[in-house]
C-alpha cells in the first residue's frame, strides 16, 4: 500500500475520497460553522476551547473539511493522533466489524482476545529485550496515572520526579506532573503531593551537554528528594506541549543509568512521540534507552480512545488483583482500531514516510531561518518538528509573533498548532498520509505569513 500518492485525491491512508487541496470558499467561520459554534457556546463550558474557528465534517489524506466546504491543510493531526491518516479504510473496516460483533463487555468482567492481542503487540514493539506486560486504559493522562501507581506499588516509595517543560495530562495527579500553569493548572489546585520537578536538558537555552544536564538533574534529585524516597522519574523523550524539546545526547541514558543504580523506575511518556511519529516506532529508540515503563496513547488507535502502560513484567505484576483497570479500558472497538493501526505502522511504510516528511520540514524551515533570525531554533525528529520564535537580539521568547503566525495560517487554510512553556513554538505534526505537494503548499503559506508578520 503506497503512502505517497496524495495529489488531487486522498491517499490509500486517507479515508474519505476528499480532494487533496486547500480551498477557502467562505470567510471563517462560514455561516454553517458559525451556527454550530454558537450552539457549542450555549451547550459546552467555556473551558473547552478550540483552535480553529470551524465545525469539521470530514477529514482524510492531509485535509480537514468544514461544514461550509472549506478545506484546510492539516499540519496538526488532532495533536498527533491521526498519524496513519483520518478514517483509514483498514481502521474503518476493523471498527465496523467489531461494532457489529459487540461493543463492550468490560475486560475485567468478560475478557476478549483483541485486548490481549494489543497487549502482545505493545510488549513486542516497545524497546527492551526483556519480559513485558501491558495494561490498557482510555487516555494518555490515565496511562500516566497508572504508571505512577504501578511504580509506587513496586518500589514502596512515594516520590515522583517530572521535568521542567513537561506535559503529562489534565487530571489532578497529571496536572501536578505538568510544568506549565496556564491553561492547564491555574486555579485547579491543590495538586497531588510528593511530585517534584527537575531541570530538563534544553540545548537551545541551557548550553549544556547531555551529561552536564543529567548531572545537574541528578544532583537536585539526590539533595532535594533522596533516591531512597523516589519511586519513579517520568519524562517525555522529546517533550511535546513543552515545545518539542529534544534533550542533548547522553541526557536520557545518564538518567536511565542512575535510575537503575538506585532502584528508581524510569517511565518514558511516549503518548505524543509513540507509533512512528518521530521516524521510529518509539522515540526512546533514538536515544538508545529501554524504559522500565512506557505510556502510550494518541496514535495508538488512529483516533479512538485507547492508551497503554507497558513495562517490565515484574514491575507490572506488582499490583494486586483489581488494582488496575477501568470500565472502558481496552474497549473492544478501540482495540480493533489499534490492531489495524499497528498493522499499518508495521507494514505500510509509515516509519519511512515520517522520516521523509521530517526531511522536508527541516529543509524548508532551515531555509526560512537563513533569512529570518526570529526563528531561533528548529528541532525534532520525523514528522514531529518545531520552530521556536524569539527576539533575535536576546533570544527572549516571542509568543506574540508565534500566535499571530498561527492565527494567520489558519485564516489562509493551514492548520498549525502552537506549544511551548513560553508559547513561542509552532509544532508541525502532519498526518503521514499527507502528500508532498500539499505539505509544501502548507509550508509556503507559513513562509508567506512569516514574511508579512
Amino acid at each position: 500500500m503506497a503512502l505517497l500518492d496524495a495529489t488531487t485525491t486522498a491517499t490509500p491512508l486517507g479515508g474519505p475520497d476528499l480532494p487533496q487541496e486547500r480551498r477557502l470558499v467562505t470567510e471563517l467561520p462560514g455561516p454553517r460553522s458559525a451556527a454550530i459554534l454558537a450552539r457549542k457556546a450555549d451547550a459546552v463550558p467555556a473551558g473547552v476551547g478550540h483552535t480553529v474557528p470551524i465545525a469539521a465534517v470530514a477529514a482524510g489524506g492531509g485535509v480537514v473539511v468544514d461544514a461550509d466546504g472549506n478545506s484546510f491543510i492539516d499540519l496538526g493531526s488532532g495533536i498527533a493522533v491521526t498519524t496513519v491518516g483520518n478514517a483509514h479504510p483498514k481502521v474503518g473496516a476493523a471498527v465496523a466489524a467489531q461494532a457489529a460483533q459487540f461493543t463492550h463487555t468490560c475486560f475485567m468482567i468478560s475478557p476478549y482476545e483483541s485486548y490481549i492481542e494489543v497487549a502482545e503487540a505493545l510488549n513486542r514493539l516497545t524497546p527492551g529485550e526483556f519480559a513485558k506486560k501491558s495494561a490498557l486504559f482510555n487516555s494518555g493522562a490515565e496511562a500516566v496515572e497508572n504508571a505512577i501507581k504501578i511504580a509506587r506499588k513496586y518500589t514502596g516509595r512515594p516520590a515522583v520526579v517530572a521535568f521542567d517543560h513537561g506535559y503529562h495530562g489534565r487530571t489532578n495527579l497529571t496536572m501536578a506532573l505538568t510544568a506549565k500553569s496556564m491553561p492547564y493548572k491555574s486555579g485547579f489546585g491543590p495538586f497531588a503531593p510528593e511530585v517534584y520537578r527537575a531541570p530538563m536538558s534544553y540545548p537551545f537555552r541551557d548550553g549544556l551537554s547531555g551529561v552536564e544536564a543529567a548531572e545537574r538533574a541528578i544532583l537536585q534529585m539526590e539533595k532535594q528528594i533522596g533516591a531512597d524516597n523516589l519511586a519513579a522519574i517520568i519524562i517525555e523523550p522529546i517533550q511535546g506541549e513543552g515545545g518539542f524539546i529534544v534533550p542533548a545526547d547522553g541526557f536520557l541514558p545518564a538518567l536511565a543509568d542512575w535510575c537503575r543504580a538506585n532502584g528508581v523506575v524510569f517511565i518514558a511518556d511516549e503518548v505524543q512521540t509513540g507509533f512512528a511519529r518521530t521516524g521510529h516506532m518509539f522515540a526512546s529508540e533514538i536515544f538508545g534507552i529501554e524504559p522500565d515503563l512506557i505510556t502510550t496513547a494518541k496514535g495508538i488507535a488512529a483516533g479512538l480512545p485507547l492508551a497503554g502502560v507497558t513495562g517490565r513484567a515484574e514491575i507490572m505484576d506488582a499490583s494486586h488483583a483489581g488494582g488496575l483497570g477501568g470500565t472502558y479500558g481496552g474497549n473492544p472497538i478501540a482495540c480493533a482500531a489499534a490492531l489495524a493501526a499497528i498493522d499499518i505502522f508495521e507494514n505500510d511504510g509509515v516509519i519511512e514516510r515520517a522520516r521523509e516528511i521530517g526531511t522536508i520540514l527541516i529543509q524548508r524551515l532551515a531555509a526560512l531561518q537563513q533569512t529570518d533570525a526570529r526563528i531561533g531554533d528548529i528541532r525534532g525528529h520525523g514528522a514531529m518538528i518545531a520552530a521556536e520564535f524569539v527576539d533575535p537580539a536576546t533570544k527572549a521568547p516571542d509568543a506574540v509573533l508565534t500566535a499571530a503566525v498561527a492565527k494567520a495560517c489558519i485564516a489562509l487554510g493551514v492548520i498549525v498548532l502552537t506549544c511551548g512553556t513560553y508559547g513561542n513554538v509552532i509544532r508541525f505534526l502532519p498526518p503521514l498520509s499527507i502528500g508532498d505537494d500539499l505539505l509544501n503548499e502548507g509550508l509556503d503559506i507559513v513562509a508567506e505569513v512569516l514574511a508579512a508578520a
